[in-house]
C-alpha cells in the first residue's frame, strides 16, 4: 500500500489556453478538486507555496477551506519557504487550519527554491543575522515553529492580564495536538534530510535535487532516504517517519491525454544549475500507456522506497481534467503497482 496525494503549483495566467486565468480561479478550483480527489478515493491534497508570483502564496487559508470542505484527505503544502515565515504567527494559522480540518494538515516546509524577486524575505522583514546564510536563517525559523508547535508555555503572563490565564507560562493558542509529528522538510540534498531526520521531521523529496553523485534522480533519491531513514534510527524517535517522492505521471488513456502528453519530451532526467553554485537534476516525466508506464514505474527506485507518492498535476488544464488525470493513475496504474 501507498499513500497517494495531488502537488498543485496553482499556477494561473490570463491567457486564452488555460482553465485558470485569475487568482479566484487558482484557489476556488483548488478546493473543489480536493474534494474531488478525496471523491475518487486519493489520500492527499498537496499545494506548492511561492511568493511574488502568480501562484498559491499564502496557504493557511486555502488549507482551512480545504479542511472545511472535505472529510479523509491529508492536506499539505510542498513547500512554505521559511525564509519568509514568522514562525510564531505560523504556529497559530497552522493550529487554526489544522483544528478546522480535525487533525489532517501535513506540512511541507522547507529553505525554498529559487525566487522571482531578489532576496524576497527582505520585503517581508527579515534578514539572516551576522554569518548567516539565508539557508540558515530557513532553518533557524524551522527550529522555532517546531518548538512552538509542542505546545509548552513559554510567556511569562502579565500579573493583570485583560482575560484570565491558566496557570503558569502561556503558549501559543489555538495548539492543535499532533501537528509537531506531521509537518516535512522539504530536502534537496543528502545532508538536509539527516539534519530533518535528527530534528524528527519527515521528509519531502521533489523532482529536483542537488546533483551529487551524477547518477539518475531515483537513484539518488533512494540514496538520500536511505541515508534519511539510517539518521532517524540513530536519533532515536519513537515513531515511524514518512517519505514522499514527487513524480509526473500520465496514463495514456484517451485522446485528451495523448494530445496533451503524448509527445512529452521530458523522458530523461535534465540537469542544471538553479543557481550559480548549485548543480540540480531535475526528474524526468512519466507519459505512457498504462501498460508501458507501470513498467517503467516499477524500475524507479525512490518511489519503491517512499511511503508517499505526490503527482504534480496540471492544474491550468481545469479541475475536471486532472481529476481525470488522478482517477486514471487510481484504476489503471496502481493496482498494478501494489499501491492499492
Amino acid at each position: 500500500m501507498k499513500t497517494i496525494g495531488f502537488l498543485s503549483f496553482g499556477h494561473w495566467t490570463p491567457a486564452p489556453y488555460s482553465e485558470v486565468r485569475t487568482a479566484s480561479d487558482a484557489l476556488l478550483q483548488s478546493i473543489e478538486l480536493a474534494v474531488a480527489a478525496e471523491d475518487l478515493g486519493l489520500d492527499g491534497a498537496y499545494f506548492r507555496v511561492h511568493h511574488f508570483a502568480r501562484q498559491l502564496g499564502s496557504p493557511f487559508p486555502l488549507l482551512a477551506a480545504v479542511g472545511a470542505r472535505t472529510k479523509t484527505i491529508e492536506i499539505g503544502t510542498g513547500v512554505i519557504d521559511m525564509r519568509y515565515e514568522n514562525p510564531m504567527y505560523m504556529a497559530e494559522d497552522a493550529g487554526a487550519a489544522d483544528i478546522i480540518a480535525g487533525g489532517r494538515l501535513q506540512l511541507g516546509i522547507s529553505r525554498g527554491s529559487p525566487e522571482q524577486v531578489i532576496d524576497g524575505w527582505r520585503h517581508f522583514g527579515y534578514a539572516p543575522r551576522d554569518r548567516e546564510t539565508t539557508a540558515d536563517m530557513a532553518r533557524r525559523h524551522a527550529e522555532v515553529f517546531l518548538e512552538r508547535l509542542k505546545g509548552e508555555g513559554f510567556a511569562e503572563p502579565n500579573p493583570r492580564p485583560m482575560f484570565p490565564n491558566p496557570p503558569g507560562l502561556l503558549r501559543l493558542e489555538p495548539y492543535s495536538q499532533g501537528l509537531r509529528e506531521r509537518i516535512w522538510w522539504g530536502s534537496s540534498s543528502n545532508a538536509t534530510s539527516v539534519w530533518a531526520a535528527t530534528l524528527g521531521m519527515n521528509l519531502q523529496s521533489s523532482t529536483l535535487k542537488d546533483d551529487e553523485t551524477g547518477e539518475p534522480l531515483h537513484v539518488q533519491q533512494r540514496k538520500q532516504i536511505e541515508a534519511y531513514r539510517a539518521a532517524w534510527k540513530d536519533a532515536g524517535h519513537r515513531r515511524e517517519p514518512r517519505v514522499s517522492v514527487s513524480r509526473s505521471i500520465f496514463a495514456l488513456v484517451d485522446d485528451r491525454d495523448r494530445a496533451y502528453f503524448g509527445r512529452d519530451a521530458r523522458d530523461q532526467d535534465q540537469v542544471g544549475y538553479i543557481d550559480a553554485n548549485t548543480r540540480a537534476i531535475f526528474g524526468r516525466s512519466y507519459a505512457a500507456e498504462p501498460d508501458v508506464l507501470v513498467k517503467a514505474l516499477a524500475a524507479d527506485e525512490a518511489i519503491k522506497m517512499a511511503d508517499t507518492l505526490l503527482l504534480t498535476i496540471p492544474n491550468q488544464l481545469g479541475v475536471d481534467y486532472n481529476a481525470h488525470v488522478l482517477e486514471s493513475i487510481l484504476k489503471y496504474v496502481a493496482p498494478e503497482l501494489g499501491w492499492r
